[in-house]
Parts: structure tokens; C-alpha cells; sequence
């Protein structure tokens, strides 16, 4: 691959990974009610999700939507449910106050994992890397450098904007203030659906 295909590459990838979306409000509001550490499986489920999902897609599941445009639709409004049941579950848990603590468990490496199936915007992204940067002649190696540069991009997005919800925690260790932060994050996560579905 050309060192400025490379780049832009990187660009994209970073660009798509640390922008605000459905995985980054999670794992921001993870990290504020469960810290860094239990959030650690959320953060690996995506990575790992989004690069299987890569993987998906250069296997053909592009064609597949292509060919039966029904399935992306149902894809769509499957993300948009369960999407509206993790910002319930959000607006609802309280921040980890201790062991003796009641909360709500966080999101597991599977679940994170599976959920990027159903993610729009991560099935977009997915389909419009590949349609850029993997060059036919040149497949193999494109399609392992796009993979290797998402994963990174991908690993090093989550963790930042978990990192952000640890360093909030201090700030919202008020019970009430935890409280409006995560019926924020739960609106944040609502409002993303909005351009998925459109």
C-alpha cells in the first residue's frame, strides 16, 4: 500500500474509531459506574466484534445487502432496539460505590462483541473501508493492513473514551449527579440512532 494511502487510512480509521457513536457512549458511561477494570471485556468485545465484522464484510456480507436490501433494514431496526435497551439500562444503572454495592453488571466481552453486528455505523464503516482502501489487485495485504490499523484505532478509541468516564467518576461521585450523567449518556445513545436509521 502507498504511504499516503497508508495515511489516509489512518486518518479514516481514527477518525471513525474516536468520534462520539453508539460504543464510545457505552464505554464512557462504563467507565464511570464500573471503572477501567470491569470495563476491560466491553472495551475487547468491540475490538474484537468490529474486526470479525471486518472480516464479515470482505466475505461478502456487502453483497449480501446489495442483494437483498430487506436484511440491512432489519439490521438497522435490530440495532435501533437494542440500542434504546442499552440506553435504558445506562439511564437506570448507578456508579459502583464498592464492593457491597448493588449495580447493574456491565456490558460483557460477547455482548460488546455481537453488538457490532447490529451496529449501523459500524457495519458503514466496515463496508466503506473496504470499498476504499482494499485495492483488488492488492487484496491480501490491504485487507490485513486496514484490519491491523482498525483494530489499533479501535482499542485505543474505547479505552480513551473509557479512561474519560473514569476520570468523571470523582465528578459525579454525587449519587444525583451520576444520575443525570447517565440519562445524558442514555440520550446521547438514543440520538445516535437518528443518522443510522435515516
Amino acid at each position: 500500500m502507498p504511504v499516503e494511502m497508508f495515511l489516509a487510512l489512518v486518518v479514516f480509521a481514527s477518525a471513525m474509531a474516536f468520534t462520539p457513536g453508539p460504543n464510545n457512549i457505552m464505554v464512557t458511561a462504563s467507565g464511570v459506574n464500573f471503572g477501567f477494570m470491569r470495563t476491560i471485556p466491553h472495551i475487547l468485545g468491540v475490538t474484537f466484534g468490529f474486526v470479525v465484522l471486518l472480516i464479515g464484510c470482505a466475505a461478502g456480507l456487502g453483497a449480501i445487502f446489495s442483494t437483498y436490501p430487506p436484511l440491512q433494514t432489519a439490521l438497522k431496526i435490530a440495532g435501533a432496539v437494542y440500542l434504546v435497551w442499552l440506553a435504558w439500562k445506562i439511564a437506570t444503572s448507578a456508579p459502583s460505590a464498592g464492593d457491597d454495592a448493588e449495580v447493574a453488571k456491565p456490558i460483557t466481552f460477547l455482548q460488546a462483541a455481537l453488538f457490532q453486528w447490529v451496529n449501523p455505523k459500524a457495519v458503514v464503516i466496515a463496508l466503506s473501508a473496504i470499498a476504499i482502501y482494499v485495492r483488488p489487485e492488492h487484496w491480501l495485504t490491504d485487507f490485513g493492513l486496514l484490519t491491523a490499523v482498525f483494530a489499533v484505532a479501535t482499542v485505543l478509541a474505547v479505552a480513551a473514551w473509557t479512561g474519560f468516564g473514569v476520570a468523571l467518576r470523582r465528578v459525579l461521585s454525587d449519587p444525583k449527579h451520576a444520575r443525570v450523567f447517565n440519562i445524558a449518556m442514555a440520550l446521547l445513545l438514543v440520538a445516535s440512532i437518528v443518522p443510522m436509521v435515516i
